[in-house]
């Protein structure tokens, strides 16, 4: 268990939850929007989850405003997500990525470093930080696609048994 798995997480239906509820797991940790030229990103996150979801990872999509791109309330954002991307991973709360009310996830997870070697803020919607079972952080920009070879590549090294 990592120092992450203790960070509570208010998940889109308002349940209350740590991220520690998917320990042991390989989460990929996205901010979302509803609004953004990534949101088509959606579907390629989706059919990650259909294709690892059985071997231990997990999608865990944050919503968050900070860049104007969101919907206002969390159940307009889950009628979306599911009527327009048939999302079926699990959604957070909206939560602020930067800043003063930085959501604590975020505070911890924003010190892993990209592909070239920069930490820090989030700067657009749809950056990706895959955690590994070890707690290992691995940190994608937005244009990099869910289903990049680099990060399935990561994926698969961190999950048990066959892609079948």
């Amino acid at each position: 268990m990592s120092d992450l798995d203790e960070i509570p997480v208010t998940l889109i239906d308002g349940r209350e939850t740590t991220f520690g509820e998917w320990s042991g797991k390989v989460r990929l940790v996205v901010n979302v929007a509803s609004r953004c030229g990534y949101t088509p990103q959606y579907e390629r996150l989706e059919k990650l989850q259909h294709r690892y979801g059985d071997r231990g990872f997990t999608v865990l999509g944050v919503p968050s405003n900070q860049f104007l791109q969101e919907f206002g309330s969390e159940e307009k954002i889950a009628e979306y997500c599911s009527a327009t991307w048939g999302v079926t991973f699990p959604m957070t709360a909206k939560a602020k990525l930067n800043g003063k009310q930085q959501h604590p996830l975020y505070a911890a997870l924003s010190s892993a470093e990209d592909e070239d070697g920069k930490a820090g803020k989030v700067k657009w919607n749809f950056e990706k930080f895959l955690v590994l079972p070890d707690g290992a952080v691995h940190r994608f920009r937005s244009s990099t696609e869910p289903d990049d070879p680099g990060i399935t590549a990561l994926i698969e090294k961190a999950l048990p048994g066959d892609a079948g």
